[in-house]
């Protein structure tokens, strides 16, 4: 099992993931319980069209894409609806749809176009440098001291968007709509920036995986937000270690192999809380 660790490149490949997974899955912690699982596909689809449009124009191929991030973070930040038949989940699906396409159609003009969009979807996990993983490093070590120093405050505002319509501001635990929007503001540029980043190697699929996947299984079975930051961390390193296993053992792609595991996990989780669920039901109604 430990084998694969004997070549260089899967070894490289579970650091950055490690790095990666842990970061990604407690930003998920705060998506999901914001009720906004769609942000960080668009935030990944923005920044894979960043990439697209870099490669298409031959420059800025980093600072490009961490501008068109950093711009659909700041613009969701301030999208608050006042039509309550619309939902801001229905918006940001559209921002997904649309980028896709641009993203697509500016692939499509370069000399390897399908392996070109496989990439961006996937990534190429297995092909990372120390040199990325030190930058990644520094990138995921500052969102994540950012998010460890002000613990409170972003949590306060996940909890407000968990109680209350998701496109409300009204009704914050901080202090006037100024603070409740400058928190909501630095949580989407966080996350726009791990994106970013995350994508560049891991591809869209896999990080919409790890943000989405051990969150909803960590909110199965912990209550306490430390609990669940934990569980959603653990669910990532095991997914991490198990998809490149896989990947290693049976030569399938890393990317997927990632994103399978981490479904399987997210399997057994449901299948223990449903056990767990039942078990609790019966024994109340006896």
């Amino acid at each position: 099992m430990f084998e694969m660790f004997q070549l260089e490149f899967i070894t490289q490949a579970f650091i950055l993931t490690v790095i990666v997974g842990i970061v990604l899955s407690y930003l998920g912690v705060h998506v999901v319980g914001r009720g906004i699982v769609f942000v960080d596909l668009a935030l990944g689809q923005i920044s894979s069209l960043g990439v697209a449009f870099s490669d298409y124009i031959g420059i800025g191929k980093t600072t490009i894409p961490i501008a068109f991030a950093l711009v659909g973070a700041l613009l969701m930040s301030f999208i608050h609806l006042k039509d309550k038949r619309i939902k801001l989940e229905a918006i940001i699906g559209i921002i997904y749809a649309v980028a896709s396409a641009a993203t697509v159609m500016l692939i499509s003009k370069t000399p390897h176009g399908d392996s070109d969009i496989q990439e961006v979807l996937f990534g190429n996990i297995l092909s990372v440098s120390w040199d990325q993983i030190r930058l990644s490093g520094l990138i995921f070590g500052l969102i994540a001291l950012l998010h460890f120093l002000f613990f409170k405050k972003f949590q306060k505002v996940t909890n407000h968007f968990a109680h209350t319509n998701a496109d409300s501001e009204m009704a914050s635990p901080l202090t006037g709509k100024g603070e409740f929007r400058l928190w909501n503001f630095l949580f989407y540029i966080s996350i726009g920036l791990s994106i970013v980043f995350a994508v560049r190697v891991s591809g869209v699929i896999p990080v919409f995986s790890f943000l989405i996947i051990p969150a909803v299984a960590a909110l199965m079975v912990a209550r306490k937000n430390i609990s669940i930051v934990l569980f959603a961390a653990l669910i990532s390193v095991l997914g991490a270690f198990f998809g490149l296993n896989v990947s290693y053992k049976y030569d399938f792609p890393a990317g997927s192999s990632i994103v399978a595991v981490l479904g399987g996990l997210f399997l057994l989780v449901s299948v223990y809380y449903t056990v767990k669920s039942f078990a609790k039901k019966k024994k109340s109604a006896a």
